[in-house]
């Protein structure tokens, strides 16, 4: 039971409060990105399943179909990026063909085909759009089981089809992932709770659940206050705030935490059978990103290590064009929050060659270039690396106004991620509004 969560106690809490029948109905995974937190809702789903005692090697068809993701008792909604999961399992296949492997690759991929469950989407219009592209990943899926399931499949037939699930799931997330969690989709998941399960209980996991929309929390929270003897709700968040009180108090708690480096090297070397995890090492150990986290974000175009000099350029031009307006402005002294950014991040921006300006539309120039658009859906993963660049700043500072600042941040970047996802914006019209309304706002706060 959790043997596969590595080095996180929350894992073993939840072992103990199984053990002694004191498992809340509703809980609260929270923690940083990679440290474990859909794989231990996936691994809790299955043992609260399994037909026998839940132990980790069971192969009761209820543990066989929570492995593949296919148990008509599992709901898993909210959005994500996949890509970069998806294409690293794709490769830990292909360099060590076995059970393990393939079912890794058949998870991520399921992962994200289950975002589009019909349960989820009845009468949805983009259901019907997809269907056909569902369809063929379905079909591929199957193929793939069976190709690789033979005692000596062709290499070659083997890379073709990876490479046709991979070109297709990417396909389906950049044209049909929503950045937020609409109502209709939490509304038609609680209808599902309600009803009898198929086996001995059901799951639903809420993954990156702070991102809402606002009417959704009021269906949520109707769930939370009265949720089925039969259902098993698990919420996940990178940071426990986020989380509207009134929904938090309904909540149980597991506390998720950032491994050390030598564990995040040994769940790298584990599941993703890569013994040479050190190529990401050295982002890890600036601090940006934990080493799982870049390592399999280092198997996408957009990568957080390419991502990161440019969300550095632009905290350090935010910060600039912050300053120049306050002393615009007759102020005597600019604000230590302000300051700490351009001190920090201008010099890796420096580094990384990019041009100082003063100027919005020629520091959106530069961003656009650099990111080639913002492509496979890099928008929200860089809004959220500056944030977390932002907030490592103002935490170490811990000035009088940080959290003013912080939450400043966090208001415009979500302002630029609905223009995005919502409203269809291009990525330089929502930039060029980020900035501007950023920047204004920095600059009113009382020093």
């Amino acid at each position: 039971m959790f043997e596969n969560i590595i080095a996180q106690d929350a894992a073993g809490q939840l072992r103990n409060d199984i053990l002694s029948r004191r498992l809340a109905p509703s809980m609260l995974f929270f923690g940083p990105p990679a440290s474990g937190k859909g794989s231990t809702a996936l691994e809790l789903a299955r043992v609260l399943s399994c037909e026998l005692e839940g132990a980790w090697n069971c192969s009761c068809p209820a543990c066989t179909r929570h492995r593949y993701l296919i148990h008509g008792d599992l709901l898993i909604l909210g959005p994500r990026a996949f890509s970069a999961e998806i294409a690293a399992s794709r490769s830990a296949f292909l360099r060590e063909p076995a059970a393990a492997t393939r079912t890794l690759f058949i998870r991520s991929l399921r992962k994200l085909q289950a975002r589009f469950s019909p349960v989820l989407l009845e009468d949805d219009p983009k259901l019907g759009k997809f269907s056909s592209l569902l369809q063929t990943l379905e079909e591929e899926s199957s193929d793939f089981e069976a190709l690789s399931a033979e005692a000596a499949p062709n290499r070659e037939d083997l890379e073709k089809c990876c490479e046709a699930l991979v070109k297709n799931a990417l396909k389906l997330e950049s044209e049909g992932m929503s950045d937020l969690i609409p109502i209709a989709q939490i509304r038609r998941a609680a209808y599902w709770s309600r009803l009898a399960p198929n086996g001995r209980r059901k799951m639903l996991l809420i993954e990156n659940a702070d991102r809402m929309k606002g009417e959704a929390h009021n269906s949520l929270l109707k769930l939370l206050e009265e949720p089925p003897e039969t259902l098993s709700i698990v919420l996940s968040v990178q940071r426990r705030e986020a989380v509207l009180s009134t929904i938090l108090s309904r909540l149980r708690p597991y506390r998720f935490l950032k491994r050390d480096i030598e564990k995040e090297r040994e769940v790298i070397r584990r599941v993703f059978r890569d013994p040479d995890a050190e190529t990401a090492a050295g982002r890890a150990a600036d601090g940006a990103a934990g080493l799982i986290s870049a390592y399999i974000d280092s198997f996408v175009p957009q990568s957080e290590e390419k991502l990161y000099p440019l969300a550095a350029y632009f905290i350090a031009s935010i910060a600039r064009s912050a300053a120049l307006s306050l002393k615009k402005r007759g102020a005597g002294e600019i604000p230590a929050e302000i300051a700490a950014l351009g001190a920090r991040y201008a010099p890796i921006a420096d580094a990384a060659g990019f041009e100082r300006s003063l100027h919005a539309r020629d520091i959106i120039k530069t961003l656009i270039a650099g990111s080639d658009n913002f492509e496979s859906r890099s928008f929200t993963r860089f809004l959220r690396l500056t944030l977390d660049m932002v907030s490592d700043v103002q935490r170490e500072g811990a000035n009088p106004h940080s959290p003013a600042y912080n939450d400043i941040w966090r208001k415009y970047a979500a302002g630029a991620e609905t223009a995005m996802g919502v409203l269809n914006q291009s990525p330089a019209l929502a930039f060029e509004v980020f900035f501007h309304r950023l920047k204004e706002a920095l600059a009113a706060v009382t020093a």
